[in-house]
């Protein structure tokens, strides 16, 4: 059974926590407030989840993923993920994050910074795709005619080996696009952003995204 810690436990976190419960995971979440806020969602997930704070969920997880605002990056803690993939859900909006010249310019991505904050740790981009609605109702078991494919990127192959398997624990293929300066091609903006799973828009109905379907997205993003 492996432990997934939650750095960030809002839409996007809290989903991925289900799916994980859901899968015979344990799950350990936290967020910026403390274990505390957490009571009614650590119940609502049941017995194979618990509160702690960030450290306490750096230090507990097998697989962590930061689930933050951008602006907020450097917050994590480093020594407690040394050594461990780290899944980063974070997208960069200007608006809400206040404008970075890196990212705005494409000199780096935000898995990129992640990365640079985190030198001991392998960094995996995953689940900046995709709404938390089509995300929480989209898990299918392997071999399903219906499963869809969520993009990653990494440079440590052993890292992203990981994650895909853990991916596939919870009802998801994994089309790889390659290492951390390939996440432009599904981050905010991109054709692979989201309109893949509800082309009318976030409010618009979900279907599944084949590997193949998501690779045209990924294929067509320009810098």
């Amino acid at each position: 059974m492996t432990t997934i810690g939650f750095i960030g436990s809002g839409k996007i976190g809290s989903t991925v926590a289900r799916l994980a419960v859901g899968a015979g995971h344990q799950v350990v979440m936290s967020n910026s407030r403390g274990p505390d806020t957490l009571d009614g969602l650590v119940a609502e997930l049941g017995p194979n989840a618990r509160a702690g704070t960030v450290e306490e969920a750096a230090t507990a997880g097998d697989l962590v993923v930061v689930t933050i605002p951008q602006k907020a990056h450097t917050d994590v803690p480093v020594a407690p993920l040394a050594g461990k993939p780290v899944l980063d859900t974070i997208n960069y909006y200007p608006q809400r994050d206040g404008n970075v010249v890196e990212l705005d310019d494409g000199t780096t991505t935000s898995s990129e910074l992640l990365q640079r904050h985190l030198p001991e740790s392998s960094v995996v981009k995953v689940f900046n795709n995709i709404n938390f609605r089509p995300l929480g109702s989209l898990a299918r078991p392997a071999g399903d005619p219906e499963r869809s494919a969520l993009a990653i990127a990494g440079d440590d192959p052993d890292a992203k080996a990981a994650v895909t398997a853990f991916l596939d624990s919870i009802g998801y293929d994994a089309l790889d696009v390659g290492p951390l300066a390939e996440g432009f091609r599904f981050q905010v903006g991109a054709p692979a952003y989201g309109a893949p799973y509800q082309p009318d828009g976030m409010s618009g109905p979900i279907g599944p995204v084949p590997a193949e379907r998501l690779a045209e997205a990924v294929a067509a993003a320009t810098r």
